[in-house]
């Protein structure tokens, strides 16, 4: 799919992203990685100092906690109730995702920048689940302060 269609089809209502982000507390980061250099590190560093309450899934047993939260293996190890399940994997996992997030009671399916499956996002969403795929949280929590500066020199 050319890049300018995935844009247009996933092309969400600013007040329904602000929406989600104003309700969710609990977020279950599936594919969360405690390098550093990784991006879904910087968006999990990002949402937790911010105020949300972040539950990194990473199945490597090696990995018991990232920035001092507890890293759990899968959505179904977590014992408390999951608002936002955002995704940090290959878009052919989310189908499998969505299946687990539907299960654990999940209120949103998160697709992160290139996470992606119409099919996931059909299930998602009937059963009840608000969705949003190839876009980033962190992002969509500053979109609303970039203001263009026409007055600056080129």
């Amino acid at each position: 799919m050319p890049e300018a269609d995935i844009d247009r089809i996933y092309d969400y209502d600013p007040m329904y992203l602000a929406d989600i982000l104003k309700s969710v507390k609990t977020i279950a980061m599936v594919g969360a990685s405690g390098d550093k250099t990784k991006f879904s590190y910087g968006v999990l560093r990002q949402l937790s100092e911010i105020g949300y309450d972040i539950l990194p899934i990473n199945p490597n047993p090696k990995i018991t906690e990232i920035r001092g939260l507890r890293v759990y293996r899968s959505l179904k190890d977590i014992d408390k109730q999951i608002d936002m399940v955002e995704v940090f994997r290959p878009a052919n996992e989310l189908y499998g995702i969505a299946e687990q997030a539907i299960e654990v009671g999940a209120k949103v399916l998160w697709g992160q920048i290139g996470v992606y499956d119409d099919s996931a996002a059909k299930l998602a969403e009937s059963a009840g689940l608000k969705v949003v795929m190839n876009r980033c949280p962190k992002i969509e929590l500053f979109r609303p302060f970039w203001k263009p500066r026409l007055d600056l020199k080129i």
